[in-house]
Parts: structure tokens; C-alpha cells; sequence
């Protein structure tokens, strides 16, 4: 048990290493995924190319989504993003520097599906068969003969080399290697382009924009460790109210108890066990009650501290939060006469 604590005290205090590990163990995934697929081209025209375009499309956004999902950082984006003001002011930049954060990581798996996809060509050759040059690579005499839905009849089966029947047309190997050829190139230009525009974003934009980059990235690292504290804080308060809580109610029963008998002897408290309640008690903060806590979670969501250390403004408090002068004290003497 100790062993599995220390890993995940590791990786909640390396949380972006864990998460681009994630990353890299779904894009490694993806691409096991893609390798144990079944491809079934329909082979009929009309539903080659959408069987392709779903097949390109549909499982990377189910891994963008899926990335999304993993990422912790997603409820705090929400919830930042949702917040009303209160005393404290939303930062656009800083919203959208966590949301290009996680964006970042959650596109690398759908960009290694599409990748493979391409370099693979099954896909593009299912969804391009009919579009093949027959003219160029075939015998041109015989293709304007034919009617245009009866070629497409027969392109749309290159795919299938069981059931393709136009070898006195077109030679099935040729046209699939054309193809593949073409899709191969769209894969490696594709893996090139989107490898150049992580090295833009990554390296180059933080070199203009260093300032406001700096700015971004401290308060979204602020904005975690302030949620992380305070669930800690949540929890620590939660467990204090809990044990005062329970040793209230089994004093209450002792009490009972000894009540209902006529010999029954006192219960004395030992010193430690006093020293303990009193700390339970300390860790309490003075908020004892349901009504107080839900009151100040209310108050943590809908109005949370200014970002101003050193300076004692109350939450709330006979309608003055801080943002305005204080209101004037009104003091009440009150005189007694022992006549």
C-alpha cells in the first residue's frame, strides 16, 4: 500500500508528466487499434466514401473526446469559465491558455489515427477507387463505351479482389498502387504539416508573446493548486466534523445511559482525550454547523477571495464585500443606574 501511495503522490505532484504519458499511451493505442481493425470496404458506389469518411473521422474524435475526458484539468476549465465574478475578475488569456493546454494533448492520438490511416491507404483506396483515371492507367477504348453507373459499378470493387471483375478494363494492382501511392504522400505531408505547426506553437509563439505566455501559465498554475488546497482543506474539515461529530453522540449516550441507572458510575475524561477534541475543535475554523458550510461553499463559488494578500476584507457582511468604502461603525452606549 505504501508503494501505491508514493506512485500517486508522484504523479499528483507531476501531473503534466502524467498526462503526456496518458497521451502517449493513447496514441500508441490508437495505433494498435487501427492495426487490429477489420477494414471492410463495402465495395458499392455511393457507400465507399462515406464507410471512409467514417472510418477517418469517427474514432478521432472519440479519442479527442476521450482525451478531454482524461484530463483533469477539464472540470477546473468549466468551473472557471461558469464562475460568476464576484471579487474576483475572469481572465480570458488565462482560460484559453489552459483550454490550448489540454487541447494539445487530447489531439495527439487522433493525429496519429489519421496518420496511420493515410499511410495505410485502405481507406483513401475505398474512397477513391471510383475516382481512378481508367483513361490513363487502363484501356481508354473501352471506358467510354460504358455507361457512367455501370463504370462505377466496376471501380467501386477494386477494393475487393474477390469479387472485382474488371480486369479487361482496368488492372486492379495498378489502380491500387496508384492510390496507395497518393494516400501514402497526403500521410507523410500530413505528419509533416501538423509536426511543424507543434514546433510553431510549442517553440516560436512563446518568443513574442513571452509576457503574456508567463502571465497565462502562472494563474492557470494557480488556479489548480488553489482547487487542490482547497478540497484538501474541504476534507481536513469534513474529517475533524466527523470525529466531533461521533465522540458528541457517544457522549450523549454515555450520559443517557447512566442516567437510566442509579448506580452507574461517572465517566471521567482523560487528558489526552481532551487535547484531541480541543484540536478536532481548532481544526473546525469556528464553522460547526450545515448551515455555515454551505453558506461559505456558496460563498467560495459565488464570490471568491481577490487575489490581494495583506489586506483583511471581510466575504460578506451587511452589504459591503470589500469592492466599495467601508460603511461607517455606528456605536450604541448604553448607560445603567443604581438609583
Amino acid at each position: 500500500m505504501d508503494k501505491f501511495r508514493m506512485i500517486f503522490q508522484f504523479l499528483q505532484s507531476n501531473q503534466e508528466s502524467f498526462m503526456n504519458g496518458i497521451c502517449g499511451i493513447m496514441a500508441l493505442a490508437s495505433a494498435q487499434m487501427y492495426s487490429a481493425f477489420d477494414f471492410n470496404c463495402p465495395c458499392l458506389p455511393g457507400y465507399n466514401a462515406a464507410y471512409s469518411a467514417g472510418i477517418l473521422l469517427a474514432p478521432p474524435l472519440v479519442l479527442f473526446l476521450l482525451g478531454l475526458v482524461l484530463n483533469n484539468n477539464v472540470s477546473m476549465l468549466a468551473e472557471e469559465w461558469k464562475r460568476p465574478p464576484g471579487r474576483r475578475a475572469k481572465d480570458p488569456s488565462v482560460l484559453r491558455y489552459m483550454f490550448c493546454s489540454m487541447a494539445q494533448r487530447a489531439l495527439i492520438a487522433p493525429v496519429v489515427w489519421v496518420a496511420v490511416t493515410l499511410l495505410d491507404g485502405k481507406c483513401f483506396l475505398c474512397a477513391f477507387c471510383t475516382a481512378v483515371p481508367v483513361t490513363v492507367l487502363g484501356n481508354g477504348s473501352l471506358a467510354p463505351g460504358l455507361p457512367a453507373p455501370e463504370l462505377a459499378r466496376l471501380l467501386a470493387r477494386v477494393p475487393c479482389p474477390e469479387i472485382y471483375d474488371g480486369d479487361w478494363l482496368l488492372a486492379r494492382e495498378v489502380a491500387v498502387r496508384y492510390l496507395r501511392c497518393i494516400s501514402q504522400a497526403l500521410g507523410w505531408s500530413f505528419v509533416l504539416l501538423t509536426t511543424l505547426l507543434a514546433f510553431v506553437v510549442r517553440s516560436v509563439r512563446p518568443c513574442f508573446t513571452q509576457a503574456a505566455f508567463l502571465k497565462s501559465k502562472y494563474w492557470s498554475h494557480y488556479i489548480d493548486i488553489e482547487r487542490k488546497l482547497f478540497d484538501e482543506t474541504c476534507t481536513e474539515h469534513a474529517k475533524a466534523f466527523a470525529k466531533v461529530c461521533i465522540q458528541q453522540f457517544f457522549e450523549a449516550m454515555n450520559h443517557d445511559l447512566e442516567l437510566g441507572h442509579a448506580h452507574g458510575a461517572l465517566a471521567t475524561t482523560s487528558p489526552d482525550a481532551s487535547n484531541r477534541a480541543e484540536e478536532e475543535r481548532e481544526k473546525l475554523r469556528g464553522i460547526t454547523d450545515q448551515g455555515a458550510m454551505n453558506k461559505l461553499l456558496t460563498s467560495w463559488h459565488q464570490c471568491k477571495p481577490p487575489l490581494r494578500l495583506g489586506q483583511k476584507e471581510p466575504l460578506v457582511g451587511n452589504g459591503w464585500a470589500g469592492s466599495g468604502p467601508r460603511p461607517p461603525r455606528r456605536e450604541v452606549v448604553t448607560y445603567f443606574s443604581k438609583v
